[in-house]
């Protein structure tokens, strides 16, 4: 077991423990595949996601997360 995981495991946090009222989280398989984002309760409009975040997704996984339904390929969000 490396440090940082002992740290982890020793405090017990949560991903919810980790991220501010406002922060999105990216789940990703083990195997670098987007399998879905967490949307902050505190988002009125959860239908349309921050310019940096779509960006993120376009580059890195080849979603955009702002498309029609369509296009998201059967990614959840969350």
């Amino acid at each position: 077991m490396s440090h940082k995981e002992y740290k982890i495991e020793e405090h017990k946090l949560t991903l919810q423990d980790t991220l501010e009222n406002d922060d999105y989280g990216l789940i990703v398989s083990k195997d670098g595949e987007l399998k879905g984002i967490w949307i902050p309760e505190s988002v009125s409009d959860k239908d349309n996601f921050p310019e940096e975040i779509a960006e993120l997704c376009i580059q890195t996984f080849g979603l955009d997360p702002n498309a029609e339904d369509e296009s998201r390929h059967g990614h959840t969000l969350h």
